[in-house]
Formats: structure tokens, C-alpha cells, sequence
């Protein structure tokens, strides 16, 4: 008898959307946004930030994720980009959503969960990790053993199966 679970890393986007919408309504009530071009926007998998200047943007970002973390949003599934001069003296930055285990961190969870030495597969599948192996106690193991390690993105465990 063997059984399976999957490591997946996944991010609620209706949740991303609801910090957003609370992110707009604070900085058209908040005094220093006031006749601020600051913006922000969801696209699938990209946020888009734009703002006056570099330190209205750093404020922007910090209400942001005060209302990801209010909503359980992972701050580490978000992917930062360079600051950039926009339209009209704005400047902008570009936030990606990492949804799903990139191949290089899947690669280097296979090899650690390798090296434990403990009689369990681990396989690549898309963007997450499958698990499996006969005793229940070392599929366990592997779900503490990579709780305690930092791939610097969230990490859900889902699809126990026994079969």
C-alpha cells in the first residue's frame, strides 16, 4: 500500500484583488495621496503599481502588503521588480504573483528530500511536487522536514491519497 501527497505553492488572487480594493480606498482617503497619480492593478499574475515619485510608491507598497498580510496572502509569493520611470514623471513597478513551484526551487526540494535518506520518491509534475512512498510516518516526516526549510514561497500540502 503506498500513498502520495503533492507540494504546490498557491496564491488566493480574489484575496490579492480584495487588498487592492482596500489599498485604493485608503490612499483616496489618506492626506499625503492626496492629487496623487498612485495606482495600483491586477493582471492574471502581475501587479501594477504606479505613483508620483519613489517614495510614494515605497508607501504604496508597504499598505499593500499590510492588507495582503491582513487577508493571508503570502508576502514571500510576491516577486518585486526594478523601480521604472513611467508617463509624465510617475514611476512604476511591476509585482509578479508566483503561482506554483518554479522548476529550479522544484529541482532543489527533489534533491533535498533526496537526501534525506528516507524510502520515499518525489517527482516533478508541472508546478508542484508529488510525494509518495509506503509508511504514512515518513511522507510525515518530509512534510515537516520541508515546513522547516525556507524556499522562499508558501507552501501548501494537498492531495493525501492512499491507495
Amino acid at each position: 500500500m503506498s500513498s502520495s501527497f503533492d507540494v504546490v505553492s498557491e496564491v488566493n488572487l480574489a484575496e490579492v484583488d480584495n487588498a487592492i480594493n482596500q489599498v485604493k480606498k485608503e490612499i483616496d482617503q489618506r492626506f499625503d495621496f492626496k492629487n496623487s497619480k498612485s495606482d495600483l492593478k491586477r493582471e492574471d499574475v502581475k501587479i501594477t503599481m504606479t505613483s508620483d515619485d519613489e517614495y510614494k510608491l515605497k508607501s504604496l507598497i508597504e499598505i499593500l502588503k499590510e492588507k495582503l498580510v491582513k487577508r493571508k496572502v503570502m508576502l514571500n509569493s510576491l516577486r518585486f521588480g526594478k523601480v521604472e520611470t513611467a508617463l509624465a514623471g510617475t514611476v512604476k513597478q511591476i509585482v509578479d504573483i508566483v503561482c506554483g513551484i518554479e522548476t529550479d526551487i522544484a529541482r532543489e526540494m527533489v534533491k533535498d528530500i533526496k537526501n534525506l535518506k528516507i524510502k520515499v520518491q518525489a517527482s516533478i509534475q508541472e508546478k508542484q511536487v508529488r510525494v509518495s512512498g509506503k509508511n504514512r510516518d515518513d511522507l510525515q516526516a518530509v512534510i515537516q522536514f520541508l515546513k522547516s526549510k525556507d524556499y522562499k514561497l508558501p507552501l501548501q500540502f494537498t492531495n493525501y491519497r492512499e491507495n
